[in-house]
């Protein structure tokens, strides 16, 4: 099948590294893993983030004109290259998609969206517009399909839900495995750790917000268990770097590394390295680092969420915590206290991540949604 591929938010393309564009790239991946031709089909960004109303006027008949541009520009190709379906990433009342519903009812072809998210209280005010241009794309989508089950109870019509577990490429994690001794070595010896401790890991950008108070529970709640041995590696870097530093200041000489932000392509052997994630994620949607983490074989504690629930399994692959510091403090300490059960999960990680969160799981699941939307 012949997509169209769009991003309203951020294009696969665009230069900063993000979630977002991670995400993008592997839905586009896995649908070409399932054998269709994508076509990145604009890289317009409709992102208004103050609700400007002058501005957010002025990206609408600029998603008009585009629109148009692009209904003329597939009536001129022959039909065999035209899109049989238009796909549509992560569209919100800050990022409306003014082009793919426009383009999709010219054509006569399935409108389909991935992460619609409604926020019902923009319904008046800056963002008016934009909101009823969600709903309006919801409305006509064939299938919306959801990766936080937190945004699938918002859709308004709960009959075009599909979900669709979230998902890495695994490769690169399956390949530092069998290596990890070796990644292990070489991380002792850059860093001062010492290999018989249990090195426990948090890997995230260090923005003000969420990713702050999650740094800040993540080192109040390693001060409360002081009696366990540990060392900390922490990568990462961003605005609120000093805070985050600040708040382990009470931390021993040698028992937090910071090793600023580390390139994507060494992720998978230094997760491969260490012995647990520790992340207390803060209004995570679900969390990538969770799922890379156990891909390379180590479990996981985080908090609980409704996201991130769906990305670990509780008891198997990791612990989930109740909101609050007692509670993040406890799970840790319990996973430290019990090795023999903490490799276990190590173990069966990678098996429930291949199962269920790989890049050929999400192809097949893709690829049915759609087809069944393509039927409708």
């Amino acid at each position: 099948m012949r997509i169209a591929f769009y991003a309203p938010l951020k294009p696969p393309t665009h230069s900063n590294p993000s979630g977002d564009r991670q995400m993008a790239r592997m839905i586009v991946q896995a649908l070409e893993q399932a054998g269709h031709e994508v076509e990145l089909a604009s890289r317009f960004r409709s992102r208004e983030a103050l609700g400007d109303a002058r501005r957010l006027e002025r990206l609408q008949r600029l998603g008009d004109r585009l629109a148009e541009r692009l209904v003329r520009h597939y009536q001129g190709l022959p039909p065999r290259r035209r899109p049989q379906l238009w796909f549509t990433y992560h569209l919100y009342y800050k990022a409306p998609d003014w082009i793919g519903p426009k383009v999709a009812r010219a054509l006569r072809i399935p409108y389909v969206v991935a992460e619609g998210s409604v926020a019902y209280k923009r319904a008046g005010g800056p963002w008016a517009a934009s909101h009823r241009a969600v709903l309006e794309a919801l409305d006509q989508a064939a299938a919306v399909v959801t990766l936080n089950p937190l945004d699938a109870k918002l859709i308004p019509d709960q009959s075009k839900v599909r979900a669709l577990k979230p998902f890495i490429d695994t490769t690169p994690y399956e390949a530092v495995r069998p290596l990890r001794a070796d990644y292990r070595a070489v991380l002792a010896s850059e860093q001062q750790l010492d290999p018989d401790l249990p090195w426990l890991l948090a890997a995230a950008m260090m923005r003000p917000g969420d990713k702050l108070k999650s740094y800040q529970i993540l080192a109040q709640a390693l001060r409360a268990i002081p009696d366990i041995p540990w060392q900390l590696v922490v990568a990462g870097d961003g605005q609120a770097y000093d805070a985050v530093v600040q708040g382990f200041g009470w931390a021993l000489p040698g028992r937090v590394r910071f090793l600023g932000l580390v390139q994507p392509e060494v992720m998978p052997a230094l997760y491969a390295a260490c012995d647990l994630l520790v992340w207390p994620a803060v209004n995570e949607a679900f969390g990538m680092v969770l799922l890379e983490a156990q891909a390379a074989g180590i479990p996981v504690v985080a908090g609980r969420s409704p996201g991130v629930e769906n990305v670990v399994a509780e008891g198997i692959t990791g612990y989930l915590s109740d909101p609050g510091l007692a509670t993040f403090a406890a799970s840790v300490r319990e996973m430290l206290s019990q090795k023999a059960s903490r490799l276990a999960m190590g173990e069966a990680a990678p098996r429930l991540i291949a199962e269920q969160h790989s890049m050929l799981a999400a192809a097949r699941r893709l690829n049915a949604i759609l087809e069944e939307a393509s039927r409708r």
